[in-house]
Formats: C-alpha cells, sequence, structure tokens
C-alpha cells in the first residue's frame, strides 16, 4: 500500500467509525452504557410493538391489497398462467403496487394455514415498523454513537403516529423500512468507501430491491444513491487533490460499483413483482407515469372544511406532518439545523439526511400529488427525519461541557416524549389518531381534521355488537343485521357470527333507507358543522368509542323502522304513505337526516316547494352545508321562478365541492331556459374541470355549438380540445395524450 492509500484508508476508517473517536475511559465507558440501553429499547421495543399489534383493527385498504396478494400468489404458483396480478384494468390498478410485504404476509398465512389472517398480517407489520425505526437509530450510530441511536429510536418508538401505522398499514409502512434500510446502507457504503465491503454491497442492493418493491417511490433510493455518491466522491477528492490518478480510479470504482448494486436491486423488485416481471422495461415506465398522479381523489375535513384531495392546500402534508409528529422531533430538528454546520465531521451526512426528507415533500407539493389520509402517502420520508432529529439532540450535548447541562440535555428529549407516552398509554390501539401541542391535542384537532380516517375503530365497535347485542329487543326473527359504510372489515370481524348477524352497507345520511338494527360509523367524512352541531351524537348512539375524550366511532341502534318502511313506499312512488311514517320517524327523532332529506324530495317531486324548504331549514340547523339539502334547495327556488337565487344556491354548493354534479346542472339547465348560451357553455367547461362530464352534457355542448353554426364533427373537434386543454392544465398527461388521440382521428 502506498503512502497516498493509506492515507485515504484512515480517512474513510475515521468516517466509517464515528464513535470511535473516544479519547478516554471515561467517554468509553459511557458509550458502552448506552450501547447497552439502546440494545434494551430495541430489545422492549420489538416485543411491545408485536403485542401491541395483535389489538389493531382492520386498515381501510387492506381488503383491497390482500386480494391482490392472493391474486399475486396464484401468479407464482401457476408460474405466470393465472396473470390477474399482472393485468391493470379501469377497476383494477393494484398491479402498481408491488405490496412486497402484503405479498409475504399471504405467502404466510396460506403455507401455514393461519385462520386470523389479519391478526397475521398486523404482527408482520409491526415486526417491519420495528425495523425501520431500528435503522433509524442504526443511521444515528454510524454518526453519532450509541447515545444518538438510543434517542432516534425513542423518538421514533413514541413518535404515535408512525407507531399506530406500524400495527396495520402493510401499505404505506413497509416503505418507510425500505427508505431506512437504504439510506442506512447508503451511509454504510460510503463510509466504507473506497474499500468494498461485498457484505454491504448485497445489504445495499437487497434494501433497494426491498424498497421498490413495495412501492415504485423505493426508486429514489438509487437517485440518492447516484446524487450523493457523486458529491461524495468529488469533496473527498477535491480535499486531497486525487482528481488525475488515484481519484479517477476511485471514480471508476464508483461508478462501477454504483451501476452493479441499482441494476442487482432492481433485478431483485422485478423477481418480486408480477406486473414488472411480465414486461419490466414498458410496466416499469407505465408505473412510474401511473404512480406520480394517482387518479382516486376523496373528500375528507382539512382546517374545518370538507376537501377534495386533489386540490388540496399546498401546504397540506407539511402542515399535518409539523402537527402530528412529536415536539421532541421537532426540537430535535431545530438543534440539528441551528448546529450542523458546528458539526464539520458530519455536514455531508446530515445534508443526506435533509435532503432524503425535504426533497420528496418538495416533489409532492411541486407535482400537486393527490394525498390524503394526513401524510401516510409521505410517510417514508419519517425515519431520516427522525435519524436527523436525534442526532441534533446528540450534537448540542456533545458541545456543552458543564456536566450538569450535558445530563440535563440527555433527559430533555425524554421529557418531551412524556405526552406521547401519555396518548399511547390512554388510546390504544388508536395511536395514530395524535395530534401534539401545536395542534393543541386530538381534542381540538376534532371536527378540524379527519381522525380515524383508516376505520381502527371498527373492530372495537363489532366486538361491542358481538358482546351486547340483544335479537330479543330488536323484534326480529332474522339475523342480526348491521350497518356501516365499511362493510369489508366490519364482516371480517362478524366472520365467526354469521348465523347471528349479517353485515349491510349504508352510507351515513342514507343509513335510513336501509334495513338495519345496529349500525357502525366511524366519523370520517362527516362534516365538521354536524359533527359541531346539537345533532351529535345521533340520540340512538349507545356506544362510542374516543380518543382523548372525543368519538371517534359510534354505535347505533334503531328503536324504529319507519324510515326505511317509508324508503319501500318512495320508491313505489307511494309518496302520501311515505310521508305518513316519515312524520312518525321524526316524531321519535326530530333529527333523522334521512327522513328530512326525503320529506324535502317528495314535497319536491308532488310540486310543493315551500313544504320542501320547510324540511330542508330543518334540515340545516345541524349541517347548512350539506350538498344534498342545497342541491334541494336550490331545485325548489327554481320551481317558484326565482332562478337568481337557485344559482347563488349552486354556486355556494360549488365554493365548498367542485365536484357536484347536480349544482352543475341546475346553473347549465338555467342558463339553457334564459337563452343564456355562453353561461351554459361555461358551465359545461367547470364541469370538464371538475371532471363531471356524462353523455347528457356532450350532447347539450354538440347542440349549443350547432346552435353556433358548427356541424357536428367540429363541435367535437372544440370539445376534446376543451378536455386536452384542461388535463393539461391539471398536469394529467396520459389523459391528454388520449383525448389527442381521440381528437387526431376526428
Amino acid at each position: 500500500m502506498n503512502k497516498e492509500q493509506s492515507k485515504n484508508s484512515k480517512v474513510s476508517a475515521a468516517v466509517a467509525e464515528p464513535s470511535s473517536n473516544n479519547s478516554t475511559t471515561n467517554q468509553q465507558q459511557c458509550s458502552k452504557i448506552w450501547k447497552w440501553i439502546f440494545i434494551a429499547m430495541a430489545a422492549i421495543g420489538l416485543i411491545s410493538i408485536i403485542s401491541m399489534s395483535t389489538d389493531a383493527g382492520m386498515s381501510g385498504d387492506e381488503h383491497f391489497h390482500t386480494e391482490h396478494a392472493e391474486n399475486v400468489y396464484n401468479y407464482y404458483a401457476t408460474f405466470g398462467q393465472d396473470s390477474t396480478a399482472a393485468v391493470v384494468t379501469p377497476s383494477y390498478n393494484l398491479p402498481y403496487y408491488g405490496q412486497s410485504v402484503d405479498n409475504f404476509a399471504y405467502f404466510i398465512t396460506k403455507v401455514f394455514g393461519i385462520e386470523d389472517a389479519y391478526l397475521a398480517r398486523h404482527i408482520i407489520n409491526s415486526i417491519f415498523g420495528w425495523l425501520a425505526m431500528l435503522f433509524a437509530a442504526l443511521i444515528a450510530f454510524r454518526l453519532g454513537g450509541w447515545r444518538a441511536a438510543a434517542i432516534t429510536f425513542a423518538l421514533i418508538f413514541l413518535s404515535p403516529r408512525f407507531l399506530g401505522h406500524s400495527f396495520n398499514n402493510l401499505k404505506d409502512l413497509p416503505l418507510a423500512t425500505g427508505m431506512a434500510f437504504g439510506v442506512y446502507c447508503l451511509v454504510r457504503f460510503l463510509q466504507e468507501f473506497p474499500k468494498i465491503n461485498i457484505k454491504t454491497a448485497i445489504l445495499f442492493a437487497v434494501s433497494i430491491g426491498f424498497a421498490i418493491s413495495v412501492r415504485f417511490a423505493g426508486l429514489l433510493i438509487v437517485a440518492y444513491f447516484g446524487m450523493f455518491g457523486a458529491i461524495y466522491w468529488f469533496i473527498r477528492n477535491k480535499k486531497q487533490g486525487l482528481f488525475v490518478n488515484q481519484g479517477l480510479k476511485e471514480l471508476k470504482l464508483m461508478l462501477m460499483w454504483g451501476i452493479g448494486i441499482s441494476l442487482v436491486g432492481i433485478g431483485i423488485s422485478i423477481l418480486l413483482w408480477p406486473f414488472l416481471l411480465k414486461s419490466p422495461i414498458a410496466n416499469f415506465i407505465d408505473t412510474m407515469e401511473n404512480m406520480t398522479q394517482f387518479a382516486i381523489a376523496i373528500r375528507q375535513v382539512f382546517e374545518g372544511e370538507m376537501q377534495w384531495s386533489d386540490i388540496l392546500p399546498w401546504y397540506y402534508t407539511p402542515k399535518f406532518i409539523l402537527m402530528t409528529i412529536p415536539i421532541a422531533v421537532i426540537a430535535g430538528l431545530i438543534f440539528g439545523i441551528s448546529l450542523m454546520w458546528n458539526d464539520k465531521k458530519n455536514i455531508f451526512w446530515n445534508c443526506l439526511l435533509l435532503f432524503s426528507f425535504v426533497f420528496p415533500i418538495f416533489w409532492i407539493i411541486y407535482q400537486k400529488s393527490n394525498v390524503y389520509g394526513g401524510w401516510r402517502h409521505a410517510m417514508f420520508v419519517y425515519p431520516t427525519l427522525v435519524a436527523f432529529a436525534g442526532l441534533g439532540f446528540n450534537l448540542i450535548i456533545t458541545m456543552l461541557k458543564n456536566k450538569y447541562a450535558k445530563i440535563g440535555l440527555t433527559a430533555l428529549p425524554f421529557v418531551m416524549l412524556i405526552l406521547p407516552v401519555i396518548h399511547i398509554a390512554k388510546n390504544h390501539p388508536y395511536e395514530y389518531v395524535y395530534f401534539n401541542e401545536l395542534a393543541g391535542g386530538a381534542g381540538n384537532a376534532w371536527g378540524n381534521y379527519e381522525m380515524d380516517y383508516y376505520y381502527h375503530s371498527t373492530r372495537e365497535a363489532a366486538e361491542w355488537i358481538i358482546e351486547n347485542a340483544d335479537k330479543s329487543e330488536i323484534n326480529t326473527n332474522d339475523k342480526i343485521r348491521v350497518a356501516t359504510w365499511h362493510a369489508p372489515s366490519v364482516q371480517n370481524y362478524f366472520r365467526n357470527d354469521t348465523n347471528d348477524f349479517k353485515v349491510v352497507f349504508a352510507r351515513w345520511y342514507q343509513k335510513g333507507d336501509v334495513d338495519w338494527d345496529y349500525a357502525i360509523f366511524t366519523v370520517t367524512g362527516m362534516s365538521p358543522e354536524y359533527l359541531n352541531s346539537n345533532a351529535f351524537p345521533p340520540k340512538n348512539t349507545v356506544h362510542t368509542i374516543n380518543v382523548d375524550g372525543k368519538p371517534i366511532c359510534l354505535v347505533l341502534k334503531r328503536s324504529s323502522k319507519d324510515d326505511y318502511e317509508a324508503s319501500l313506499l318512495k320508491k313505489d312512488n307511494k309518496f302520501d304513505s311515505a310521508i305518513v311514517l316519515y312524520n312518525k320517524a321524526l316524531d321519535i327523532d326530530p333529527i333523522n337526516e334521512t327522513a328530512l332529506l326525503n320529506m324535502s324530495e317528495i314535497y319536491l317531486i308532488k310540486g310543493m316547494p315551500d313544504s320542501s324548504i320547510y324540511y330542508i331549514n330543518r334540515f340545516f340547523e345541524f349541517d347548512p352545508k350539506d350538498d344534498n339539502a342545497n342541491y334541494f334547495l336550490a331545485y325548489a327556488y327554481m320551481m317558484k321562478n326565482d332562478p337568481q337565487k337557485a344559482v347563488d344556491i349552486c354556486e355556494e354548493i360549488l365554493k365548498h365541492n367542485h365536484k357536484y354534479a347536480g349544482a352543475y346542472n341546475i346553473l347549465k339547465d338555467i342558463y339553457l331556459r334564459q337563452n343564456n348560451i355562453f353561461g351554459a357553455e361555461q358551465v359545461i367547461l367547470r364541469m370538464i374541470d371538475a371532471e363531471q362530464l356524462d353523455n347528457t352534457v356532450v350532447q347539450q355542448w354538440v347542440a349549443i355549438k350547432r346552435a353556433q353554426g358548427l356541424d357536428e364533427i367540429s363541435a367535437y373537434k372544440k370539445l376534446y380540445t376543451a378536455i386536452i386543454d384542461s388535463y393539461e392544465k391539471r398536469g394529467k398527461k396520459k389523459e391528454a395524450q388520449m383525448y389527442q388521440e381521440y381528437l387526431d382521428q376526428l
């Protein structure tokens, strides 16, 4: 080894072992103590998280991904003959998901014949959650030593949102594991460079393969490898003046191993992913194009308003993160950013960790990505953020000279985690319904932000009904019928009691139209106005599931089926008889939402708008922004020959819900009746932007254009051009291209 190579090896060794810089016996002993503290914390954490996961309910997406996992299993079991898992259809986009942990869980339950498949899934996911925590801590160890590792593990394990998703979110949590694993391997590889450790290279390739096989976003590790590998090489060789000789050899070495590790990792992901295995290059590109802009939008509560996920404010994700991570993590982040330039040895590594957190959030904002359910889509950035925060605490402790100040700062992150610990203890297994002190806690967030958006609480509600429902009290000879909006999970909880119970689907405001005896509803999707009104919770609520004293799920018991019987009469156009029964239902419960809405609709059908308005106003006493009630009100004023009032109401509806087709149709019809062709055309353009176009509206567009002197082909050309412009404006290039092809064919 020449003198220059010897120097390089010493530099790499120093970077690879930052915790070995202890110069005294006391420091060495302290490091050993922290090592054992970390090992004890990690061991206790593993046992705890597995145990806690057994209490969790199903998440809202689990049944979809379990079904896809079965298709993936059949794909491999039949050597590709059953290709369902690899074929995307308009109603089946799950082939775009790698979901390797879902598939692994299904394989385990299938091979070992485990009856409670969801329990097994949750245990497996909890282990992957623990691994994400472990890798975050190991990143901190490599950059700051065992104390940094212990602080980091405490910060992430006691992050209620992350802990809660570790129980049952096999969709987003495993990606966080893959990304933490990948960043750990990246740090380890670069610290050891230019020496190549085969074990590290293998682990790195596996981490890339695993991360991509969970979700396509795992490809970011390859990008990080290329970017920070190049920066690391440049900084290292600039300092040591090796550009001409040894530096070029190291560049070749970095490129060779970087490309090799990345290709092997991508190859592993392809082997684990039927859709990619079927056509690696074409489907890789297809997945990238489709997963960056998810097509399905949902409405949810944000900042006290019902908002569509595809037009949320740009700050939705960063704000949700800031509100729902422990204050201790935020403090560590502030320490780290404030002092990182004082830690010359770790500036590069700190920038790497910060970038791996900041860039994906920036990209979500820049792409105007369709995100919802808090920040679960961005959960994969959290382990590196916490590692940075742990290093921030460790850095300020290291910088202090005063013994007592060191003790105080060492205790600070653990003291700051007391409130998250209390939340975990009080609200298990709903840890993920957590808001920090900046948000005023869950009590203050209730009604302003979504709570149990993943329907975890339906398990406890179903178990309560199983234990407490009495068939003799509900006067039925049939099974006890349990209504819910999220039927798949509830059906799973009643799978061993199908002789006594039957699960039926019902929406909240239409629940009176359905035959049921008990009902389970989370508050997800309920309007803030209703949640904060005197009507909530309904008088027939017999059990609530609470977080910090606020109900996140209701169990209702039906005392009368007059509203259901009335709905049957309404369907048969027996309106007078239906009115009698609806009034009986309202005598029992004056704020029966279904009865009030149906009565208002019946009186519209009967041509009695004033009577309709009477019932609508009763409904408005507890939910004045409801779309359907306002739609009926606009229709009533149109019947009363007050089109301007109807227009104003429709515009108010669209201010809160730009996808409500009924309001557009009333506006369009009013303008057409007034022979306001331009106004009607503008409404149709707004419908295009809201993706509420249907065949009737298309024909009306053609009629408008023909009235303006165009032929039918020209009218369709104008329409397709408008649709293309709309999609391009909203960044939906694939849809715009599809209509461009239609336009070219005309």
